[in-house]
């Protein structure tokens, strides 16, 4: 296990450094005093954001692209939100809405929405396309995160190097 980890902020997007035995606390921004465990998602419509959080954040981060029109999405919305208050210990769920940021979507190939892609340490290590309830949203992330842990981490993989710790 590492001393500490990184966490973004959710409100201005600092990279908080928190030592590993905090950071399941109650911790705060160190620039602008916001929660770092919101127990709500967080927009990422920005992609110069979307990058900072999926490459910086060390904790899995379950990102959903969806649009206002759409009528799964809608109906998802309160599912991920309620997701979000569960999961706020075990990793940051985002959203991405595709009509204000559709390069976003495009670069990580989403051809349909509502799709959810899991992301830890830079990389893809989940997909889902579909509406699905808040339990179904834990067990996917849970699946694949055991998954993921099973594999060795290799940060040469990555697009971009991952920070030092």
């Amino acid at each position: 296990m590492y001393a500490s980890v990184n966490l973004v902020c959710p409100g201005c997007d600092a990279v908080n450094r928190v030592a590993s035995a905090r950071a399941h606390e109650e911790t705060l921004c160190s620039r602008c005093r916001a929660e770092l465990f919101p127990d709500a998602s967080v927009s990422l419509d920005d992609p110069i954001r979307f990058q900072k959080h999926i490459i910086s954040h060390d904790a899995p981060v379950l990102v959903a692209f969806w649009a206002p029109w759409c009528g799964p999405c809608r109906i998802m919305a309160e599912e991920f939100e309620e997701a979000a208050r569960r999961l706020k210990w075990d990793l940051r769920l985002a959203k991405v809405n595709t009509d204000r940021a559709g390069e976003v979507a495009a670069r990580h190939q989403v051809q349909a929405i509502p799709t959810m892609i899991l992301f830890h340490r830079g990389g893809e290590i989940g997909r889902f396309q579909g509406s699905i309830t808040a339990a179904g949203i834990a067990r996917f992330a849970q699946d694949h995160l055991t998954a993921a842990l099973e594999t060795p981490f290799a940060p040469e993989a990555l697009p971009i190097a991952s920070p030092a710790l």
